[in-house]
This record gives structure tokens, C-alpha cells and sequence, in this order.
């Protein structure tokens, strides 16, 4: 009896041990993700900045539809003016705002605000919905990241109208001065040339990029808010 008992003994360390190895090191499923992510918005204090719950809400909901390579989601708030920095770049993992920053849109949206918005070549809006970053190139507006849009109908032309990421000198604090607004693009997320190479080389290679706008139309039908 003793003789058992010292074999119990010497095996029960081990077999915790195996418990405990594969508890720590086992992968969190997508909806205890998500919570973990969900958390993101209060711990960094988003709503005081001017990203509100309901917008950080709908990212993380299309987020969560695709696999993305990288945990770092930009939200491109369109309900707020250009006068405002209106760009959020988040590390969902790390729990940290990367970036908060000013971006324009195309010119055929809307001035101050963006209202109008199109999928088609040549209009010069913007397009609203899911992105997924690609690589970047030097183009005529320096270096630039390739988006592809993930919604059909709403974004989906984005490549074949060059839309991307790139900087702009209309992208200003002194632009604002004198207008009241910024400058707007072709239908690009245009941002400061100030901050464009850190935050490309920051979001490319397949991170999430959502562009939002209480447009009804978008809301109603998108697949990756259902």
C-alpha cells in the first residue's frame, strides 16, 4: 500500500504538469477572440478620441468574417468630417492605437463630409466596405499600398480603379486653415505625407482596412455586417 502510494505520488506532479501545458498553450477560439478584441475599445478609451462603439462594433464584426494575416484593423470613419483625424489604426493583439489621423476622400463624395459614394471607375468617390491590404509600390504619390475590396458591389473594383493608400500634400492641418476641410483624392484613402510611409509599412500585407459611413444602402446589405 505504501509502495502505491509513492508511485501515485511521483506520477501526480507530471500529469498536472501535462494539464497545465496544454491549457496555457492552447489557441483561443474565434468568439473568445473576438471578446478579447471587443475589449480593445475600453481599455484604450476609443470613444473619448472620437471612434465611436457602434462603428468599432460593425470593423470587428467583418473582421471576424475573414481570416486576415495580421490583428491590425484600420477604421476609416466617414460619418465624421475631414477637419477631424478620422483615420484609427489599432493593434487588436497588442492592444495599442498605432495611429490616429487625418483622411480624405474622393472628391465627387462630398466636401467637408463624405455622402456620395460609388464602386465604379471614374467617379472619384469612395468606396465604403472591407478592404484587405496588398503590397506596396512607388507610384506617382511616392510609396503606396495596394487595397483589394472584399464586398461585392460596394468595393470590389478598387484594384482595377487604383484605389489605394498613398499620401497627399492636401492631407494637412494648414490645408484646414485655409478651407475649413482638406483636400480630396480620386476616391483614394489619401493621408499625410508626414505619416504615410509609417503607417503603410505598418497595415500592409494583409491587415483589414474598413471604411465606414451611415449610409443605409451599405449597412442593409452588407454580408460581413449580417
Amino acid at each position: 500500500m505504501k509502495k502505491a502510494l509513492l508511485i501515485l505520488l511521483a506520477i501526480l506532479p507530471l500529469s498536472l504538469a501535462s494539464i497545465g501545458t496544454t491549457v496555457k498553450h492552447a489557441a483561443p477560439t474565434k468568439i473568445d477572440q473576438g471578446s478579447l478584441w471587443s475589449a480593445v475599445y475600453n481599455e484604450l478609451n476609443l470613444e473619448s478620441i472620437g471612434l465611436r462603439k457602434e462603428v468599432f462594433d460593425y470593423a470587428l464584426r467583418g473582421l471576424q468574417k475573414t481570416d486576415f494575416a495580421k490583428s491590425i484593423l484600420s477604421i476609416v470613419d466617414l460619418s465624421q468630417p475631414s477637419n477631424q483625424k478620422r483615420l484609427y489604426v489599432i493593434d487588436l493583439n497588442m492592444h495599442k492605437l498605432l495611429f490616429q489621423t487625418y483622411v480624405a476622400h474622393g472628391r465627387n463624395s462630398g466636401e467637408l463630409m463624405a455622402a456620395s459614394f460609388s464602386n465604379t471607375s471614374s467617379s472619384f468617390q469612395s468606396s465604403l466596405g472591407f478592404y484587405q491590404t496588398l503590397n506596396t509600390y512607388q507610384g506617382k504619390h511616392g510609396l503606396s499600398l495596394q487595397l483589394k475590396g472584399l464586398e461585392r458591389g460596394f468595393n470590389d473594383n478598387a484594384l482595377s480603379r487604383a484605389i489605394v493608400m498613398h499620401g497627399a500634400d492636401y492631407v494637412c492641418e494648414d490645408f484646414i486653415r485655409k478651407t475649413g476641410r482638406l483636400g480630396r483624392s480620386q476616391g483614394c484613402p489619401a493621408i499625410a505625407n508626414a505619416v504615410s510611409k509609417d503607417i503603410i509599412q505598418a497595415i500592409k500585407g494583409g491587415s483589414c482596412l474598413f471604411v465606414y459611413s451611415p449610409n443605409s444602402d451599405y449597412l442593409q446589405k452588407s454580408t460581413f455586417l449580417l
